[in-house]
Order: structure tokens, then sequence, then C-alpha cells
């Protein structure tokens, strides 16, 4: 897969016009974990399927990936992805936009190269997933502006922003191998659940990982007044004074960023958000175990599901 994925890469990058390819090479090649494409390609696995009349399908899906980080870089203001200058940093904002628009309609391009017996469910599938994506990160800068975000709340954008996307990954790679729509439904709920894990758990990263393994800024989403779901439990949770004191820093224009950074973290030891945020985690994890357990798949290949949940939660970037 990565050696397809850097191919493409590599013929997308000498395209005319540079300014508008280059860019997307750029993008495909900064890393990344790759685990969108790879959860395709697994659930075709598991169901029977081929890995090469699925490639296509998850590069697809790897190329929408990446679209939506460039914006979200860009609407973020991100200095940083992967370590590496973001596009818009690299290059400027409008190229990020149209190179960024140019990958989105890129990866109906690869989804109707393959042929699939269930093409049709699996292009409305990846239909409905995009404009729920959309949504989600809607519901993300909608947030920037409250101080009275939900957890509930939360968690529905981070499953439209986040989870739906891996879910719609592994439903893919089960419809494209004519999985039973049942065991498509558990693979998508496995997929639903392992991603809300996996964004609490970035929440946390973002606090307490080591940068040079993360990648990006540790505390960026502090300093950039993220509603992420520790700041919310803290708002939440907080005394009045800690509050008022949290409060203080989401209004505060001009700061020292260290200080902002470890004044807030305090604050969520304070209120126990790192434990709490870790119990969350924990238990979507369960969750997502517990949708294994009905697919109709053999024991041994039920494991690889596992081990993948296992390692997504045991990252450090």
């Amino acid at each position: 897969m990565i050696h397809y994925l850097d191919n493409e890469a590599k013929s997308i990058g000498q395209t005319a016009p540079i300014n508008l390819y280059r860019p997307i090479e750029y993008t495909l090649n900064m890393g990344g974990k790759r685990l969108r494409p790879v959860m395709v390609l697994l659930a075709a696995e598991l169901f029977g399927g081929k890995v090469d009349q699925v490639m296509n399908t998850a590069l697809a899906v790897e190329i929408f990936h990446n679209f939506t980080l460039l914006h979200d870089d860009m609407m973020d203001k991100a200095e940083l992805r992967r370590n590496k200058p973001a596009v818009h940093k690299k290059y400027n904002e409008n190229i990020a936009i149209l190179s960024g628009d140019a990958m989105s309609i890129m990866a109906y391009r690869y989804l109707l190269k393959t042929k699939l017996d269930r093409q049709s469910e699996i292009l409305s599938l990846f239909t409905e997933t995009a404009i729920e994506v959309c949504e989600g990160q809607q519901y993300d800068m909608d947030f920037e502006t409250r101080l009275d975000v939900t957890v509930t709340e939360y968690l529905e954008m981070i499953r439209l922003k986040t989870a739906v996307l891996l879910a719609c990954s592994f439903k893919m790679g089960a419809l494209a191998a004519n999985a039973s729509d049942a065991d498509a439904a558990h693979i998508y709920n496995f997929g639903i659940n392992l991603g809300l894990a996996f964004q609490l758990q970035d929440d946390w990263l973002d606090c307490y990982a080591d940068q040079d393994k993360f990648g990006k800024r540790i505390g960026g989403d502090i300093l950039a007044n993220k509603k992420t779901f520790l700041l919310i439990n803290a708002l939440e949770r907080a005394n009045k004074a800690d509050k008022q004191e949290l409060i203080g820093w989401l209004e505060k224009t001009q700061f020292d960023e260290t200080e902002k950074i470890e004044a807030v973290k305090t604050i969520y030891r304070n209120t126990a958000v790192p434990e709490i945020t870790q119990e969350a985690i924990t238990a979507y994890y369960k969750q997502a175990i517990e949708s294994i357990q009905h697919i109709a798949i053999a024991e041994s290949l039920k494991k690889d599901l596992r081990d993948l949940a296992d390692s997504i939660l045991k990252r450090e970037h």
C-alpha cells in the first residue's frame, strides 16, 4: 500500500499545473499512520476479498483524509503537520484551498477506477461520510465561540469529524468483499467506537505526548482555545476559582504561551481531567472490541482487528 501510494503521489506531483499538484504530492508524502487505507485493505481481507481489487478504494480514502487535514490546518492556523510546514505555510492559503478542493474530487476518481459488485453502495457510503465530515468540521468551528459546549455535543462532533471516516474505511472494505449487511454494520460500529477512542486519545496526546513523537506542538489545542474533551470537562467540573481562571485564559488575546499551557494543564490536573479522558478512551475501546464479537469471521481473524485497535490506543502520536 505504501509503495503504491508513494508512486501515485509522485505521479500526481509531476502533473501540470505544478502549483496545483505539487502541494498534493507534498501532503501525501508527509507520512502519517496510513490508518484509513489499512482499514480498507484489512476489512477486505477479513471477508475474503483481494487486496489488489481495493487498492484504489484505499487510496481514495487516504487522499480524502489528507484533503481534510490540509483545510483543517488552514482553518486552525496550524503551522506544522507531522513536524513539517503545513501546506498553507509552505505555499500559501489560496494554493492550499485549491489543492484541497482538487484532492476531494480526486478521491472520487480513484473510487471509480475499480469496478466492484457493490460499487454504488460504496460510492453512496463515501459520499454520505464526506458530508458528515464537513458537518463535523462546521460544528468544531461553531464551538470556537461558545463556552457552553457540552460533552454530548462534543462527542457528536468528533463522531462526525473523525469516527465516521474510520468506520467508512472498514465498511467500504467489507462491502468490496461482499460481506453480509450485518457484518458490514458490525465492522462499521467497530470503526465508530474506535474512532471516538482515537480522537479522545488525540486530545489527551496534545497535552501530554512527547512533542518529537507527536509531530505537533504540545499544547496547541490549549493555545488555540480548542473545545476538546479535556477543556469541556474542566469547564464543567472546575471550582469557582479555577473556572474563572480558565475562562480568563480563554479570553486573553496576549499571553506567554508556555505560561498559558502550564496554567491550563494545572487546572486539568485539579479537575482530574486526564484521568477522566483515559476512562472515556477505555470505555469506547471496550465498545469497539464488543462489536468485533458479533462479526461472523474466524477468531484468528478477529485478532487482527483487536491488534489494530491496541496499536492505535498505544500510539504516541
